[in-house]
């Protein structure tokens, strides 16, 4: 149990206990319909906590029994983790520009309008590059990545489309490298991580973290051996483990503590990450005119990926998902977070938590008893349709 909560049988005091109810059953009816063989949940508000681990963390090569203290592999929340912080961390300390061009940082990042392409570009998923460099050839290592990436193509002028991309984000990841020359894994284990006691998060778990490889949950297995501890994400693996996109490993309980410092605007136990204003800035809507999404920076409010916001938490509230199944969602207004983690594909690529974590962040927000949603004051104002959330 963390410091400040109160037990899961008190919490029923606090949030509605039927809606907690049907938020174990939505997790276990998730996991009997083989959409992912288990889960841990943290739903938390004013220090009052409802956590829970549910179902295996290993079908293969044995069954193993899901526990709280589970590692998993984060996918992009990565991306909301530790590359946004590490560069918002920057940007605060006058080291990167916001608004400067990624060739500022970036010399190779230029030709055939890439150097229009700013850095608050790649954080709204703005930049007109593609999702993804290929992976299918023999390259490997962090510089060959960056190589790829600098060679890809727009399909969109910066600036004016919303589309998705991992590029974005391991580009970020060597700006932060650059810029502080300091290795993401190092800069954010330093500046991030160890200050919020954040134990069982960081790159490359298997040389790095002080923790056993049973507690990680494995992903897709493959040749007959499970993915554990060695990220899952092909792009990120090729690159050495270490990426602005996926790469990272942590926990509900260590991801809650993040949360928390997001909520109380950047400071945590005495602790302080960011300026308020910093926190502000990059959970604001950023997007330009004419892109029907709104997003942060780095952070999702409500695009086709924003499936954890569910039907109740307002336009303001922010959070982000990952491909192995988890999902982070953060509502300032009635100071609430709800974390899943599950690893979903696991052991194949078959399992779906998508209509699982949208249900989980409606049932959330309706076990808050003594706050009015539809009455929440501050939302940024747009006239821009809300996108369909299907994530």
């Amino acid at each position: 149990m963390v410091a400040g909560c109160v037990t899961n049988r008190q919490a029923g005091k606090f949030f509605r206990a039927d809606k907690l109810a049907e938020m174990d059953a939505a997790i276990e009816t998730a996991i009997t319909s083989h959409k992912c063989p288990g889960g841990v949940l943290w739903l938390e508000r004013n220090g009052t906590a409802y956590h829970k681990a549910y179902g295996s963390r290993a079908l293969v090569s044995a069954r193993e029994t899901m526990t709280e203290d589970t590692v998993f592999d984060m996918a992009s929340l990565t991306k909301v983790v530790a590359t946004t912080p590490a560069v918002m961390l920057l940007i605060e300390r006058g080291k990167i520009n916001l608004d400067a061009p990624v060739k500022t940082y970036l010399p190779e990042f230029t030709g055939d309008g890439r150097e229009l392409v700013t850095v608050r570009e790649l954080l709204t998923h703005t930049s007109g590059l593609p999702p993804d460099i290929e992976t299918k050839t023999d390259w490997h290592g962090q510089a060959a990545a960056i190589q790829k990436a600098c060679a890809e193509k727009l399909q969109s002028k910066p600036g004016t489309v919303f589309k998705y991309s991992d590029i974005n984000f391991f580009l970020l990841g060597e700006i932060v490298q650059r810029v502080s020359k300091t290795p993401l894994e190092t800069f954010v284990q330093r500046e991030i991580f160890d200050p919020l006691k954040m134990k069982d998060t960081g790159f490359l778990p298997l040389e790095n973290m002080r923790i056993k490889l049973s507690r990680i949950a494995p992903t897709e297995v493959v040749n007959g051996q499970p993915w554990r501890g060695i990220v899952h994400d092909p792009t990120a693996r090729k690159m050495g483990g270490v990426a602005g996109h996926a790469g990272l490993f942590s926990t509900a309980s260590d991801l809650a503590r993040y949360a928390r410092m997001m909520l109380h605007l950047g400071e945590l136990d005495g602790v302080r990450i960011f300026k308020p204003e910093t926190v502000r800035l990059m959970t604001s809507m950023q997007m330009p005119p004419g892109v029907n999404v709104l997003h942060g920076l780095g952070w999702d409010i409500d695009s086709p990926y924003a499936g954890p916001r569910g039907r109740l938490f307002p336009i303001g509230s922010y959070g982000h998902t990952g491909w192995t199944g988890g999902s982070i969602w953060i509502d300032p207004f009635s100071k609430t977070f709800v974390i899943f983690l599950s690893n979903r594909n696991h052991p194949t690529e078959a399992g779906n938590v998508i209509a699982l974590r949208r249900r989980l962040g409606t049932l959330a927000a309706e076990a808050v008893s003594d706050f009015d949603f539809s009455r929440v004051s501050g939302q940024p104002d747009s006239e821009r349709p809300s996108p369909a959330r299907h994530r």
